[in-house]
């Protein structure tokens, strides 16, 4: 069985009604005391928590998988600098090679050296990105250079990193499956997590609570991989294309494409992973469509029927407000700087 199916299974178990993942039980027991212990040494100081010398905000999420985060993170990035902020991003990396010195991320950076995310972003916004499997030390890289608020695109399990303010984003089609904790269902952390955080995000569906705040991600045009052409997605209406969509939902990514009129046929793909682009042409002469993350993992691909398909955030012009007002009160007025 391939990784890809493998986690399928295991989503179509922990998002479903089969009773199996009830068996895992006593490991999701196991999961939580350390979820608990943890969470118990940094609030006692026994394990600290560091600040770097600016305001952080963490952009992360209670369940495994996508939810919207990384185009979350470029669209307060803008935000933040429209104010007049000069925002830095820090990542762990993830897909990427393991660097323990922070590592400076741009456009023509390549993902399978520092993560596909931190290459969308770095595309995206144009701002200064780091990566690090420790956080702090990127945080604090970017401080020095001159960034004056931090993003972290996702860690918000990272408590060695101290933030001012943190966003949970929630998918709001999936929501939070069975409930459970690793490995019975996809929960990091208790759903209770979400009464910590300072803004909560629902991604799609509909906000179960006056505390959530809601938005999507709309798609309307593919770019070429070589980022010479647009299209609209309108122009693929009736098409079989294949689907490319190495994230932690593809489904989401085909829900889009068929709601232009498009024919997706999935093709298989690790979070984080490739595949052979060339193999499927041969194998039926269709477009190929993929996610933007997906597609900074291509950047050799000269095929003119490879696209990628990127989304922005939408939202209510009184929901960008309440969330830049609270965002603008916890970072205060990050040119004074926070202690180090």
């Amino acid at each position: 069985m391939s990784e890809r199916r493998a986690v399928r299974r295991v989503e179509r178990l922990w998002y479903g009604t089969s009773a199996v993942p009830w068996l895992l039980l006593p490991l999701s027991a196991l999961f939580a005391a350390g979820v608990w212990l943890r969470r118990l040494l940094y609030a006692r100081g026994w394990l600290r928590s560091i600040k770097v010398g600016a305001p952080v905000i963490v952009v992360g999420n209670i369940t495994v998988g996508g939810t919207g985060k990384t185009p979350v993170v470029a669209w307060l990035a803008r935000r933040l600098r429209a104010t007049g902020c000069r925002p830095g991003i820090v990542s762990r990396g993830y897909g990427g090679r393991s660097h323990h010195e922070p590592v400076s991320v741009t456009a023509a950076s390549r993902a399978e050296e520092v993560g596909d995310e931190p290459v969308v972003l770095a595309r995206r916004t144009g701002m200064p990105v780091a990566v690090c499997v420790a956080r702090v030390e990127a945080a604090r890289r970017l401080v020095e250079q001159g960034a004056d608020v931090i993003l972290a695109d996702d860690g918000l399990q990272h408590y060695a990193l101290a933030r001012d303010l943190e966003i949970i984003v929630v998918d709001g089609e999936r929501r939070f499956g069975n409930g459970l904790l690793l490995p019975a269902g996809p929960l990091r952390e208790p759903v209770k997590r979400l009464l910590d955080a300072g803004l909560v995000l629902v991604n799609g569906g509909s906000t179960q609570s006056a505390d959530e705040l809601g938005f999507r991600l709309r798609a309307v045009e593919a770019v070429a991989l070589s980022r010479s052409e647009r299209r609209s997605l309108a122009s693929f209406s009736g098409q079989r294309v294949w689907a490319v969509a190495g994230i932690g939902d593809p489904g989401r990514f085909y829900a889009t494409l068929r709601q232009h009129g498009i024919v997706p046929v999935s093709v298989m793909v690790p979070d984080h992973g490739r595949t052979d682009l060339a193999l499927l042409r041969e194998q039926a002469d269709w477009p190929i469509l993929m996610t933007e993350k997906d597609a900074v993992k291509y950047p050799d691909c000269h095929d003119q029927a490879a696209w990628y398909v990127p989304v922005e955030v939408e939202m209510e012009d009184r929901i960008e407000a309440g969330i830049m007002e609270r965002v603008t009160a916890a970072i205060g007025s990050p040119t004074a700087g926070h202690d180090g």
